[in-house]
C-alpha cells in the first residue's frame, strides 16, 4: 500500500536556503515556490477554506496550521541546531562532570565524534538537554539561548543559525497568516530553545510554539517568583508525541500540517485523516523533501538526521 495515499493532499516540495527576506505580499503570494501542482494546491485549498460563500469554508477560529521546525522551517544538517548548542553546553559544563568522558553521548561530544552524536537522534538529545539544562531558571537559560543565536555559526555556511531559514516556508507562513490562519510551531525541539527567536524569525510568537520540554517546578527565589528548570522529561514532542502536543497546547486539530522526516507522520495523520463521515472539514498534509545537494542538502531514508522513509 503507498503509505502516501493516507493524506488527502500530500505536497513534495525542494526548498532552497536563503536568508529571511520579508516583504509585503506582490501578486504571487508564494514568489519563491517553483510553478507546479504543490503551488497551485496550497492556494486553492487557502482559497477553498476562506472564500467567503464557498462549500468548503472554514471559520478563522478553525484555520490551524501547524510546522516542524528542523528540517521544515530551517536547515537541519549536518546535525540538529539545538544539538550543536548542547554540544557547547556540554564542553563548558564538563570539567565538572569528568564521569561524561566514559558516557554516551557525552564521550562522542567531547571526542568531537559528531556520527556518534548525531545517532543518539532526538532522544540522545532530549539526554543532552536533560544533563546541560536542569537547574537553571527560565530565564537564566532564555539569556544563555539569546546569547548563543548570537555567536554561533553553522559549520558550512558560516552564516547565524537563525539566517538558516527557507524563503518559500516564510512566504507560506506570511500567506496563511494573512489569510485568516494562525500559525504554530510543533517540533521535536526544545520549547525553551525555540521560544526566544521564533517570533523575530518566523513571526511566530513563544504561546505558538509546541515542543519537547523538562518538567518544571515553581521557587521564590530572593523573593521573586521563578519557575526551574528540571532533569525529568516532561514531553518528546516527536512522532506520536506530536498529536500529544498539539492537543495539550492548542486545543484544537490543524487543518495544515507541513512537516519533513517520519518523526512528523503522525501529525500528519493526526491532521489529514477524517475521524469519521461527519469530519468533512478540508485540510491539507505538506512534506518538504530535501533533494538539492548543491545548494543545500540531499537527504531522505538512509539519514540518521530528518529520516524521510514511512512518511515518504
Amino acid at each position: 500500500m503507498n503509505r502516501c495515499r493516507q493524506f488527502p493532499t500530500l505536497a513534495f516540495i525542494v526548498v532552497v536556503l536563503a536568508v529571511p527576506l520579508r516583504g509585503t505580499f506582490a501578486a504571487d503570494p508564494l514568489p519563491s515556490w517553483n510553478e507546479g501542482t504543490t503551488k497551485s494546491a496550497i492556494i486553492k485549498f487557502v482559497d477553498d477554506v476562506t472564500r467567503q460563500g464557498s462549500p468548503t469554508y472554514v471559520r478563522p477560529e478553525q484555520r490551524i496550521a501547524t510546522f516542524d521546525n528542523d528540517g521544515t522551517l530551517w536547515s537541519e544538517q549536518p546535525l540538529y541546531f539545538q544539538l550543536a548548542f548542547a554540544l557547547d553546553r556540554v564542553q563548558a559544563l564538563a570539567p565538572e562532570h569528568p564521569n561524561w568522558r566514559s558516557e554516551e553521548p557525552f564521550a562522542s561530544i567531547l571526542r568531537g565524534d559528531l556520527k556518534g552524536v548525531a545517532a543518539s537522534g532526538k532522544p540522545g538529545l532530549m539526554q543532552i538537554i536533560a544533563a546541560t539544562h536542569a537547574g537553571l531558571t527560565i530565564d537564566e537559560f532564555d539569556q544563555v539561548v539569546r546569547d548563543w543565536v548570537k555567536t554561533a555559526r553553522h559549520p558550512k555556511t558560516g552564516r547565524p543559525y537563525t539566517e538558516m531559514v527557507y524563503q518559500p516556508m516564510l512566504e507560506l507562513l506570511d500567506y496563511l497568516r494573512a489569510n485568516g490562519f494562525k500559525t504554530y510551531i510543533v517540533s521535536g525541539g526544545g520549547i525553551e530553545f525555540m521560544r526566544p527567536w521564533t517570533e523575530q524569525v518566523y513571526g511566530i510568537p513563544p504561546e505558538q510554539v509546541v515542543g519537547s520540554s523538562l518538567k518544571m517546578k515553581f521557587e521564590m527565589r530572593d523573593g521573586k517568583p521563578t519557575l526551574v528548570k528540571l532533569s525529568d522529561v516532561d514531553l518528546i514532542d516527536d512522532k506520536e508525541g506530536k498529536p500529544v502536543g498539539i492537543h495539550s497546547h492548542i486545543g484544537r486539530r490543524p487543518i495544515f500540517a507541513g512537516g519533513n522526516s517520519d518523526g512528523d507522520l503522525q501529525m500528519l495523520q493526526y491532521t489529514t485523516i477524517p475521524r469519521d463521515t461527519t469530519d468533512t472539514v478540508p485540510r491539507f498534509g505538506l512534506i518538504v523533501h530535501h533533494t538539492d545537494g548543491e545548494r543545500e542538502f540531499a537527504y531522505d531514508r538512509p539519514s540518521t538526521i530528518g529520516q524521510l522513509d514511512k512518511a515518504l
